[in-house]
C-alpha cells in the first residue's frame, strides 16, 4: 500500500477512479482541482491510497482563509462532498484519513468532510483519528424526468415557477464573461448583506465559467439578470446547487430565488442526469429557513452529517465568535 500526494498522483488513474466509485462529485474532480489550485488566495491538495498500482481511496481537500491579517485567523480545509472513500476496505480508508490529519495539522485551524452520501461506515475511521462527527441534514432530489420533477413540486412552487415563465422569465446559461460579472454582483451583495460569511473570489467563478465544470444558469428578465446559479455537474449522474442568489425583494412577481433552483433542475431533466444535490439544509435541531425553501422542490431530506477535526480549538473558537458577531451585525 502506498500513498501520493498532488503531482505525484496519475491523472487517468484519479479520472477512472472517480468514474467508478460510489462517493464521486465533480468537487473531488482533477477539473475542480486545478480550478481551485488557478485562483489566486486559493489552493488544494489531493491525497491518494494506490494498491496494486490501483487507486483504492483519493481526497481533494480545499485550503481557504480570507485577505490580509484575518488569513491566519480564518485557516480551514473543506472536503466538499466527502473523500472517495474504499466501500470495502477499512485499512486503505484509515491511511487516507491519517495522512490528511497528519499532513494538515499544522496548516490550518480545521478540516472539514461536507458529506453529499452515506460515510456511516467510516466513522470509526474519523472517530479513531480524532474527528468528531456532526449531523447536517441535505436535500437530494431525482431530476431523472420532468414529470417526476413537477409531481415532486410543493403547489405553491408550481404556482411561483408557472407564474414567472408566463411574466415572461428565461432561464438561460451564462455566455460571457461580464454576465458571470453581473451574477456574481447580486451574490457579493447578498453574502455582504445578508449571509454574512466568507465568499469565494469573482476569480473562482470567472474560471468556474471558463473551464466549464459545470454551469451557471442565469434568471433573466428583459434581458436583465436577476438571479442565478452555480452547478457543478457529475456527468451523466448529477447536478449540484454551489452558489445561488436572486433579487427577491426587487423583482418579487418573478420568483427569482426559485427560478434560480428551478434553473439547475431543469438543466438536470433536459441533459439525463439524475439527481439534483441541494448542497446543505443545516443542523436538525436548529431553524433554518432555507431549509424550508427547499424542502418545497420535494427531494428527499438526507442525513450526511459532516466529519470534523479541530487542530486549534482556541483559534477555531475565536472564529466562531466573531463570525457570530458579523452576522448581529
Amino acid at each position: 500500500m502506498q500513498h501520493f500526494k498532488n503531482e505525484s498522483i496519475s491523472k487517468s488513474k484519479w479520472e477512472k477512479f472517480l468514474q467508478e466509485n460510489e462517493h464521486a462529485s465533480p468537487f473531488q474532480s482533477f477539473s475542480f482541482y486545478d480550478l481551485f489550485n488557478s485562483v489566486p488566495g486559493l489552493s488544494a491538495n489531493v491525497y491518494a491510497i494506490e494498491n496494486n498500482n490501483k487507486i483504492e481511496a483519493l481526497c481533494v481537500v480545499t485550503m481557504q482563509k480570507e485577505k490580509g491579517i484575518k488569513g491566519y485567523f480564518s485557516r480551514r480545509a473543506i472536503i466538499y462532498g466527502g473523500p472517495l472513500l474504499s466501500s470495502d476496505d477499512k485499512e486503505v480508508n484509515a491511511k487516507l484519513i491519517n495522512e490528511i490529519t497528519n499532513d494538515l495539522k499544522s496548516e490550518v485551524i480545521y478540516i472539514e468532510t461536507r458529506n453529499f452520501s452515506d460515510y456511516s461506515f467510516a466513522k470509526d475511521d474519523f472517530v479513531e483519528n480524532g474527528w468528531k462527527y456532526e449531523s447536517y441534514l441535505n436535500f437530494h432530489l431525482n431530476c431523472s424526468s420532468e414529470e417526476i420533477v413537477n409531481s415532486n413540486l410543493n403547489s405553491n412552487r408550481t404556482r411561483q415557477i408557472k407564474k414567472a415563465f408566463k411574466s415572461g422569465v428565461l432561464l438561460e446559461e451564462a455566455k460571457t464573461p461580464e454576465e458571470v460579472e453581473k451574477y456574481y454582483s447580486i451574490l457579493k451583495d447578498l453574502y455582504s448583506k445578508k449571509i454574512k460569511k466568507p465568499l469565494l473570489p469573482f476569480e473562482f467563478f470567472k474560471l468556474f465559467f471558463e473551464k466549464e465544470i459545470g454551469k451557471i444558469l442565469l434568471v433573466k428578465i428583459e434581458n436583465k439578470i436577476i438571479g442565478g446559479i452555480v452547478s457543478p455537474i457529475l456527468k451523466n449522474n448529477s447536478i449540484y446547487e454551489f452558489y445561488i442568489c436572486g433579487l427577491d425583494q426587487e423583482y418579487k412577481d418573478f420568483s427569482p430565488g426559485v427560478m434560480a433552483t428551478y434553473a439547475a433542475i431543469q438543466y438536470g431533466f433536459k441533459n439525463n442526469l439524475k439527481k439534483f444535490d441541494f448542497m446543505g439544509a443545516g443542523k436538525p435541531n436548529e431553524d433554518y429557513g432555507v431549509r424550508d425553501f427547499k424542502a418545497k422542490f420535494g427531494g428527499e431530506l438526507k442525513e450526511h452529517g459532516r466529519f470534523i477535526k479541530i487542530n486549534n480549538q482556541f483559534l477555531f473558537s475565536l472564529g466562531k465568535f466573531a463570525l457570530s458577531v458579523i452576522k448581529r451585525k
